[in-house]
């Protein structure tokens, strides 16, 4: 396995040799993924510049070092910016008809804050107990109270939803305490 920074240094590099490998291994299911859900292959091309522009432009403002795979990170770069498109695309119509302009600049930094967000609460979420972490896994996936009631062994639903509440309520502190809660609040 190639180590993450040799990536990061590809890109701020331009070396198209590594770059090449990144498309190779990575674009295919980044295509795969934006053509599953309402895209086409150009709606995937784009998604996989702008995610790679991203991590560069943060890299290069400030070192960070990825705790994952690159290529998981860089999957993930692309599904968050693949719906936030999709949700933008909802409202990009006005009442009386007129596009609105986007702002590029203010996109990429909006995308940068959400990723950054990301990595933050996966980050927390790895931190908290295993229980919690098993527990805040499932509710996020929408799993029933019913199957995690199976799951885990709890008495009740009454019971899963206390520990969903008390583990949801541990990781929003734990998110909160950290250093960098205050900056990625708002842009």
């Amino acid at each position: 396995m190639i180590d993450n920074t040799i990536y990061l240094t590809a890109l701020l590099e331009n070396d198209s040799k590594v770059i090449g490998i990144m498309y190779a291994k990575i674009f295919p299911k980044v295509a795969k993924f934006v053509l599953q859900n309402r895209g086409q292959r150009v709606d995937a091309e784009d998604i996989f510049q702008k995610a790679l522009l991203q991590i560069a432009v943060r890299y290069r403002k400030e070192s960070f070092e990825i705790t994952s795979s690159f290529e998981a990170y860089l999957f993930t770069a692309c599904k968050n910016l693949w719906r936030r498109e999709l949700n933008r695309s909802k409202t990009r119509v006005t009442d009386d008809g007129v596009m609105e302009l986007r702002n590029e600049e203010q996109d990429m930094a909006l995308a940068t804050l959400e990723q950054e967000r990301w990595e933050l609460f996966t980050e927390k979420l790895g931190a908290i107990s295993e229980n919690c972490k098993k527990i805040l896994t499932m509710f996020f996936a929408k799993v029933s109270y019913e199957v995690i009631v199976q799951k885990l062994g709890y008495n009740s639903e009454t019971v899963a939803r206390q520990r969903v509440f008390k583990c949801k309520s541990k990781l929003i502190e734990t998110v909160k305490n950290d250093n960098r809660y205050d900056s990625l609040k708002e842009l």
